[in-house]
């Protein structure tokens, strides 16, 4: 219904290559959806928060969790395969450390404003997986930001302090309270659930779905203030 809004809450990790291909889905969602207004907040996830600050190589990283190179080999060209028919060109060659994604989420959380915080998400994905930028680096992470309308000196200082550090792991922790246990995790105007990196037909069809029932729920609200009003004046 026109005028209603429907949020869009992505949970997700910059290190999660189904969050990008998540995130395509979700730009082709939006598309399928023209005449509903819907707002986009990205929120913090991390698939490997017992990583130093730092992060560790790449390499030593994915034989820890998965085993051996010839496995995870295996698995990435499963996946940019996919990502290949999403428009994304991922380079998991290029990728030298595996970080700790908390200051990346910070960043995230300071660009919470108009189309800023998007274009963040865009480049920290960008920079990871297709240039192969490393996330743990702070430096990088302010460069990410100042491109994308965020003020470096500001960044700067925030980073030298403990900014939001809790505020992010509350989040990440709100998110597993309510069963998210993998990303990337779509809450639809806070009613409905899609995990994975689902159709952008799935995705439209609940974002058509909640903006019908927003609709209603408005014009029920209308329609008992206009009762409550003729009663009154009854």
């Amino acid at each position: 219904m026109p005028g209603q809004t429907v949020s869009v809450d992505v949970i997700s990790d910059v290190v999660c290559p189904w969050c990008f291909i998540g995130k395509r889905r979700l730009e082709k969602a939006l598309a399928l959806v023209p005449d509903v207004k819907v707002e986009i907040r990205w929120r913090p996830f991390q698939l490997a928060p017992e990583l130093p600050p730092a992060g560790v190589p790449r390499d030593q990283y994915l034989i820890q969790k998965f085993g051996s190179l010839d496995r995870t080999k295996e698995m990435f060209e499963r996946v940019a395969k996919v990502g290949a028919g999403d428009g994304i060109a991922f380079a998991f060659d290029k990728i030298q450390v595996s970080p700790n994604t908390l200051d990346a989420h910070r960043l995230i959380l300071w660009a919470r404003s108009g189309t800023t915080q998007d274009a963040v998400v865009e480049a920290l994905f960008r920079a990871y997986f297709i240039e192969g930028k490393n996330l743990a680096d702070r430096q990088t992470l302010i460069e990410i930001g100042a491109a994308n309308g965020l003020e470096t000196n500001l960044l700067a200082e925030l980073y030298a302090s403990d900014a939001d550090i809790e505020r992010t792991r509350r989040e990440i922790a709100s998110a597993q309270r309510i069963g998210v246990t993998g990303v990337p995790f779509f809450i639809v105007a806070e009613r409905y659930g899609i995990a994975g990196a689902e159709a952008a037909e799935t995705i439209a069809e609940a974002i058509r779905q909640a903006a019908k029932e927003t609709g209603q729920e408005a014009g029920q609200d209308a329609g008992q203030q206009a009762g409550g009003a003729r009663s009154a004046a009854e």
